[in-house]
């Protein structure tokens, strides 16, 4: 599970298992996980997350999804 950033108390990953799925990025803060696609940035999954917690994460994956699609593509050699 590369962790591609740390904000605060967020780690913004994704599994290295996962070379078949589009672009996108895992978020954790202790026991709450969200799924975002990153083309377009869209909410794929998320548990315990709240609304406003949410929204605040598609802004940090908005800001930081040249990082975050630049990792995938090099990890899965794309």
């Amino acid at each position: 599970m590369p962790t591609v950033l740390r904000i605060g108390s967020y780690r913004f990953f994704f599994f290295s298992n996962e070379w078949g799925e589009p672009p996108h990025i895992h978020i954790q803060e202790g026991k709450k996980l969200a799924k975002f696609w990153l083309n377009p940035i869209v909410i794929a999954s998320s548990s315990n997350f709240r609304a406003h917690e949410l929204n605040e994460l598609e802004k940090l994956v908005t800001l930081n999804k040249e990082l975050f699609e630049k990792e995938w593509n090099e990890y899965f050699n794309r």
